[in-house]
C-alpha cells in the first residue's frame, strides 16, 4: 500500500494550475447515458474515481476512450450507441458514492435498470431515499431487494413537481437527469445550488434538454425526446483550489491558483480565509492567495453552497490547529466527518469534539508522527499539517488522496515543495 511523506517546515510559493472539477466530471460522465450519439468531455482530472465511474459505463456498455492532454487534464469521448447491459454492479458501486448517478439516467432513456446501494468515503449515512422518492414521483416503480435498488418505467417517465426536505447534490442531479428526457414538466424545488450542478444542466441545455433555474433553489425542466452529441469542458475544480490556498496559509507563502473565477466559486470560504489568515488578490485567470502575517482563530459552520464548503472543513481545521487562539467548527453536512481528528492529535493538535462541533485549541507547532487517512479530504489535510509540522510525516492510505486530487506531488513540486510517493 503506497505511502506518502511529507518533509515538515517548507514553505509553499509557486503557481497552481487547478485541474476540472471531480465533482462536476462525475454526474457528467453519467450523463453520457442520455445521449443518443455520445458525449465528449474535456478538462477530466485523471482520477481513481474517474476511472471507475468510466469502468462502470463501459460494464454497462458505453465506449470510453480517453486522450491525455496533460499531467492534469483529460478528453474522454464515450460513444452510447451499444449499450447492452442494465446492471450497475455491487464490486464497482462499492468504490464511489458517485455511482448512483447512473440510476437517473439509465431509467429515463431506457425504462429499467438495477443499481447496487453506494459506497464512498466513510464520513457518514448518505442515504438515496430521496433520489428514489424524486424518481416515484415521476412514476416509476421502485423495489430494493439484496442490496440493489431495481427500477423501472414501463410507460416511461412524466414531469413531475418534487420537493427536496434537505438539499442534496446527488440527489438533484440524479433528478434532473432523469427529468430531462421525462414526458412533460418538472418543478424540483430546494434544489442544490452548488456549481457543479450549474456546470451539469449547461451541459445537458449544449445536448438539446430545456433546463431553467439551476444555480437557484427552485429548478425547471422541460422533457425532450432525445439528446444529442456535444463537446463541453468541465468546471474548474473548487475544492482543490480551497486546499492549495490553505497550502500557502499554513506555510506562510503564497500560492497563485490559475483556471477559474474562484471568488464565484468559492465566497464564503475566502471571506473565512481573509479573517483568518490570507490576502487573496485577483490575477489574470485565477486568483493569488498570500499569507497575511498571523493564522488568527475563526469559526464556522459548514453548509451547503454559497456557504462554507463541508469539503474544505478538514484542511482548514488543519489550518487552525496553529492559530493563536481558540476555533469552534460546526460540521452540519456529514455526522462522521471529524476522523481526521485523531490523526492531527498524534502531531500535537488540541481538538475536542462534542456531537456536530469541534473545538480547535491553536498550538505553537505540530510534530512530524505516522497518520492514516481516513476519507478523501482527510487525506490532504494531514499532507498540510506535515507542510508545517517539525519533523517528517508519513501518511497511509494514500489511495483516498488518489481519488480526489490530481498530481499533488507534482503540483506541489511546482510551488517549492517535496513530498514522497513510498510504495
Amino acid at each position: 500500500m503506497e505511502k506518502i511523506r511529507v518533509y515538515g517546515g517548507q514553505r509553499v510559493d509557486g503557481r497552481v494550475q487547478i485541474s476540472g472539477a471531480k465533482n462536476a466530471a462525475l454526474p457528467l460522465l453519467a450523463a453520457a447515458i442520455l445521449s443518443e450519439d455520445g458525449l465528449t468531455l474535456k478538462n477530466i482530472p485523471p482520477l481513481s474515481d474517474i476511472s471507475t465511474m468510466m469502468l462502470l459505463l463501459e460494464t454497462l456498455g458505453v465506449e470510453c476512450s480517453r486522450s491525455d492532454v496533460d499531467d492534469y487534464s483529460m478528453t474522454v469521448d464515450c460513444e452510447t450507441n451499444s449499450l447492452s447491459n442494465f446492471t450497475a454492479p455491487y464490486e464497482i458501486v462499492k468504490k464511489m458514492r458517485a455511482s448512483i448517478l447512473v440510476l437517473g439516467p439509465l431509467l429515463t432513456r431506457y425504462g429499467h435498470c438495477s443499481v447496487s446501494l453506494p459506497g464512498g468515503c466513510a464520513i457518514g449515512v448518505r442515504p438515496i431515499d430521496l433520489h428514489l422518492k424524486g424518481l416515484e414521483a415521476m412514476g416509476a416503480q421502485i423495489d430494493l431487494k439484496d442490496g440493489y435498488v431495481y427500477a423501472e418505467a414501463k410507460s416511461g417517465l412524466h414531469g413531475a413537481e418534487f420537493e427536496f426536505p434537505v438539499s442534496t447534490v446527488t440527489g438533484t442531479e440524479n433528478l434532473l437527469m432523469a427529468a430531462v428526457l421525462a414526458n412533460g414538466d418538472t418543478v424540483l424545488r430546494n434544489a442544490a445550488r452548488e456549481p457543479e450542478i450549474v456546470d451539469l444542466a449547461n451541459c445537458l441545455n449544449k445536448m438539446g434538454a430545456r433546463i431553467e433555474g439551476q444555480g437557484t433553489s427552485e429548478i425547471r425542466i422541460v422533457g425532450v425526446s432525445g439528446l444529442h452529441h456535444t463537446e463541453y469542458s468541465v468546471l474548474v475544480d473548487r475544492i482543490e483550489a480551497g486546499t492549495y490556498a490553505i497550502a500557502a496559509a499554513i506555510t506562510k507563502g503564497q500560492v497563485d491558483l490559475i483556471g477559474g473565477d474562484f471568488r464565484k466559486l468559492l465566497p464564503t470560504f475566502i471571506e473565512k480565509m481573509e479573517e483568518c489568515s490570507l490576502i487573496f488578490e485577483d490575477i489574470p485567470n485565477g486568483l493569488r492567495a498570500k499569507y497575511a502575517g498571523e493564522i488568527r482563530p475563526i469559526d464556522f459552520q459548514t453548509a451547503p453552497f454559497p456557504n462554507f464548503p463541508t469539503d474544505l472543513q478538514a484542511q482548514t481545521m488543519a489550518l487552525l490547529c496553529l492559530s493563536s487562539g481558540r476555533s469552534l467548527i460546526d460540521e452540519k453536512i456529514w455526522e462522521n466527518r471529524f476522523m481526521h481528528v485523531a490523526e492531527l492529535s498524534r502531531m500535537g493538535a488540541k481538538i475536542s469534539i462534542s456531537g456536530s462541533r469541534a473545538t480547535v485549541e491553536g498550538v505553537d507547532h505540530l510534530v512530524g508522527a505516522p497518520v492514516m487517512a481516513t476519507d478523501l479530504r482527510a487525506s490532504f489535510s494531514l499532507v498540510l499539517a506535515g507542510l508545517a509540522a517539525q519533523g517528517d510525516t508519513v501518511v497511509d492510505r494514500v489511495y483516498h488522496l488518489n481519488r480526489g486530487y490530481c498530481c499533488a506531488e507534482k503540483k506541489l513540486a511546482d510551488c517549492g515543495v517535496r513530498v514522497d510517493r513510498i510504495k
